[in-house]
């Protein structure tokens, strides 16, 4: 009679580089919502908890921040402002990126490659420095304090066109050429074939636009400079935080600051596997 022999059982062992990661991105994660965390916290304290350090979350949220926040500074006006904007800016950049990355991938032409490289140093230029140029030729023309004025130096996004002559390169040519055959012009194969397929890289650069465009100061700030002009969300939070800081109304500042940040926090939750899916498009082919 033969002896059963049982299995020899390895224990695996612990895995010591998987845990170290998650802890370090655990506590990378923790360092960026504290922030979040305090803004909201100190937004719902009041008045007399905001500068006590002993009072860490409040007792009874103060929902009176929010109130007097949303009248002292027509928050209403700015948010309609800032989305009428912001969809209008967003819509153009939409247009011209997909039409210019269509030309650069698919229509090549002399010293394309040239202008296409230029294109992209002009991403290496922060609005900032060319804010004074625009000023100056948008005050020429008596066209500051408009929305048209904003709307204006954020037609181009060179990161549209250039995530759109990415996705383009990877559409195979014989596609376009069965269209071309059964007698689709350029107009027809853009809106037929080539938008259904770019739905990715659309996405991508909406949302990716809003959020940049919705946080948008500098620009706002420079040529909306009528008090009684029109005003973007983050331009009525200064004044709303100039006007809090001499009152030393802090809980107001913090409610002021959640209200703005709230709408774009909201879509990246919501968007952000999209969004992500989308900017890898731009290391597909070059």
């Amino acid at each position: 009679m033969t002896a059963v022999t049982r299995p020899v059982r390895h224990k695996k062992p612990f895995p010591w580089k998987e845990a170290l990661r998650i802890l370090v991105l655990t506590l990378i994660s923790l360092l960026m919502i504290f922030p979040i965390f305090w803004m909201i916290s100190g937004s719902l304290k009041a008045p007399h908890e905001v500068m006590n350090k002993d009072v860490f979350w409040p007792a009874k949220p103060y929902w009176e921040n929010y109130a007097i926040a949303w009248k002292s500074a027509p928050f209403g006006q700015y948010f309609k402002n800032s989305i009428l904007m912001a969809t209008t800016v967003v819509i153009c950049q939409v247009l011209t990126g997909s039409l210019a990355g269509y030309a650069f991938a698919k229509l090549p032409f002399k010293l394309s490659k040239p202008i296409f490289f230029l294109f992209l140093c002009s991403m290496m230029i922060p609005s900032e420095a060319t804010i004074v140029s625009n000023f100056l030729t948008l005050a020429a023309l008596r066209l500051t304090n408009t929305f048209f004025s904003v709307i204006v130096v954020s037609l181009v996004s060179m990161f549209s066109v250039f995530l759109f002559r990415q996705f383009y390169k990877t559409i195979d040519n014989a596609l376009l050429e069965a269209a071309y055959i059964d007698g689709a012009g350029y107009s027809r194969t853009m809106t037929s074939i080539i938008f259904p397929m770019a739905q990715p890289s659309i996405v991508t650069i909406i949302l990716f636009n809003f959020l940049s465009f919705w946080n948008e100061y500098i620009i706002a700030m420079t040529l909306l400079t009528d008090p009684k002009g029109p005003k973007t969300l983050p331009v009525g939070l200064m004044n709303l935080m100039k006007a809090q800081n001499a009152a030393a109304q802090y809980g107001q500042m913090y409610a002021g600051l959640v209200l703005v940040m709230l709408p774009t926090l909201i879509l990246y939750i919501c968007v952000q596997k999209k969004l992500t899916q989308g900017m890898t498009l731009g290391g597909l082919k070059g």
